[in-house]
């Protein structure tokens, strides 16, 4: 008698059961090998239809498909050859024979697994990690144009959601029908700053409804002026991740190209507004699994369905985010924390960088740039440089610039209005007068846009505001004269002559409350224009007076009031 059999006996036989007749086996070896083998092909369609594993072996997904695939053969085959209580060792004779293959493929499988595992750890391929972005040192002044405020955009993702959501609720057709995704894209659009989003339908039976025309428009966020520009198209959306089926868009991608490893997948729209999907193609550059890096992108059109695959350097130039950012920074931290070694960082760290809590996105040179500051790993809330990452190509640029962290200049913008308890948005980096600056929107408990902001990353207590970005910049330029910290030339350089000067005696004076604030009116004799400033601009215009002589520095503006930016004096 065998071990088996004496397990058995001992801890089945043993207790004055009787035995229970075997059960014969059913079908002949062959019959029993192709019964189980179609039932592990019904089970593998379903299981790829439903769970979509990428067929590659980079991924950990196609580990599980196979595991699952080996057990439900092994199942079926044990399960075929029947009951043998009497004899167990007979079920385990039969499965070293019958169940040996997938057995040993489980162990293989994982065993490469284990070691392609260990290959990527960060402990032994530190340096390979750290060179996965490599940011450039750049000039700041010189490689991010100054922008027109009229170009400046004034929205994050979330009041752009919310936009798109009362725009929707004005088309009766649509709404009762239709919901925003609440996930929007910025884009470079006929060269300005938008959101892109699209619809889903609202549930399955809505879908059932309207499939056969699909999903019939996207919205268009205008970061500028705040419009929702809604987008009806003849052929609608047909494949969308809220579609069922085959044109679930996930499925389809996976159908079209099943070694792929997709990552994120967004919403875009080319220059003639056709809508398209965008899916990074991952690959795994460290050992099996580790060092995730993009190696070009799937292009989708989302109402044909049609798709084609481009290599990194390929993607169209509309193309304006294949890079996530979640990636992009995670990268990033890769190099900050493992450039000087993986010891360096666990122990010393000296020399470690890493990314602040936040980003933002730069529109520049027809691109998106995505913005975050750095830090040192000490948390120190200040910031010692930031970084611009084109999202198509990965092109990255490192500006040394010690500052206040981003978080800091928000609490500060805050604080400049905080009788109306408005909350700031996560700060957009600008070039305003050769100057790195904090922009951000203000928003109060409704989350509608009040007020902005400009903040000097350099100098976080010089804080401007304004019901508009004109007045906020204005104020802003002003105080940096006030300052110091620009000449009030116009380029921050003393090189240009943008402001103009008058000289003469104060004919009016009026004032007025604004946003709390005390603004000054002031006339001269023989002008027609009034020149306005505030009070916490310039304390000493409270104590001037009709017939005071004055000079006034000032931008030339049309309009009966033009906004001063100094009054002295004369």
């Amino acid at each position: 008698m065998s071990d088996i059999d004496n397990i058995y006996t001992i801890f089945g036989g043993g207790f004055g059961r009787r035995e229970r007749p075997a059960r014969a086996p059913k079908g002949t070896p062959l019959s029993r090998f192709l019964i189980s083998l179609a039932a592990t092909a019904v089970f593998g369609l379903a299981y790829f239809y439903i769970r979509l594993p990428a067929l590659n072996f980079q991924s950990g997904q196609l580990y599980w498909f196979i595991f699952w695939l080996c057990a439900v053969y092994a199942i079926c085959m044990m399960t075929l050859q029947g009951g043998q209580a009497a004899s167990p060792s007979d079920y385990f004779k039969y499965f070293k024979k019958r169940v040996a293959v997938p057995f040993w493929i489980v162990v293989v499988m994982l065993a490469a697994a284990i070691v392609g595992s260990v290959a990527g750890w960060k402990i032994f391929r530190a340096r390979a990690y750290s060179e996965l972005l490599e940011p450039q040192e750049g000039n700041f002044a010189e490689e991010v144009a100054e922008i027109s405020w009229k170009q400046i955009p004034m929205l994050d993702d979330t009041s752009a959601n919310n936009l798109a959501n009362r725009k929707l609720g004005e088309l009766s057709d649509l709404v009762s029908q239709f919901n925003v995704s609440g996930v929007s894209v910025q884009i470079n659009y006929h060269n300005a700053p938008v959101r892109v989003t699209y619809l889903n339908y609202d549930s399955f039976f809505k879908w059932l409804s309207n499939r056969g025309k699909g999903i019939p428009a996207y919205m268009i966020v205008d970061m500028v002026s705040q419009n929702v520009s809604v987008v009806r198209m003849e052929n609608g959306i047909k494949y969308s991740p809220s579609e069922y089926f085959n044109r679930d868009l996930q499925r389809h991608l996976r159908f079209a190209f099943p070694t792929f490893i997709f990552g994120d997948t967004n919403f875009e729209i080319d220059e003639q507004g056709t809508p398209w999907w965008i899916a990074s193609v991952e690959k795994r550059t460290i050992g099996l699994f580790g060092g995730t890096d993009i190696i070009g992108a799937v292009l989708v059109n989302a109402v044909t369905g049609e798709s084609a695959y481009y290599d990194l350097k390929d993607v169209p130039t509309w193309v304006d985010r294949v890079f996530d950012a979640d990636l992009i920074i995670r990268q990033y931290d890769y190099h900050g924390h493992y450039k000087n070694g993986y010891w360096n960082y666990l122990f010393s760290q000296s020399g470690c960088t890493e990314t602040t809590d936040g980003y933002n996105y730069i529109a520049m040179n027809d691109d998106v740039w995505l913005y975050t500051g750095i830090t040192s790993v000490s948390e120190d809330r200040g910031n010692i440089g930031f970084i611009l990452v084109n999202q198509r190509t990965k092109e990255a640029r490192y500006y040394p610039c010690a500052g206040a962290e981003e978080f800091s200049a928000m609490s500060s913008a805050e604080g400049a209005v905080q009788q109306y308890s408005y909350v700031a948005t996560f700060p957009l980096l600008l070039n305003i007068s050769d100057q790195p600056t904090y922009f951000m929107a203000l928003k109060d408990g409704a989350g509608l846009v009040k007020m902005y902001a400009m903040v000097n990353v350099q100098q976080y207590q010089i804080v401007a505001t304004g019901t508009t970005v004109e007045a906020c910049q204005e104020n802003y330029n002003r105080l940096m004269i006030a300052n110091k910290i620009i000449d009030g030339k116009g380029d921050g350089k003393g090189e240009g002559g943008d402001y103009s000067e008058i000289s003469g005696k104060i004919k009016e004076l009026r004032t007025a409350d604004i946003d709390g604030n005390t603004w000054f009116y002031i006339k001269l004799e023989g002008q027609d224009s009034w020149f306005a400033m505030s009070a916490k601009e310039n304390r000493l215009l409270a104590i001037m007076n009709p017939g005071d002589e004055v000079k006034i520095k000032y931008k030339p503006a049309e309009g009966a009031i033009i906004d001063a930016v100094s009054v002295d004096p004369a």
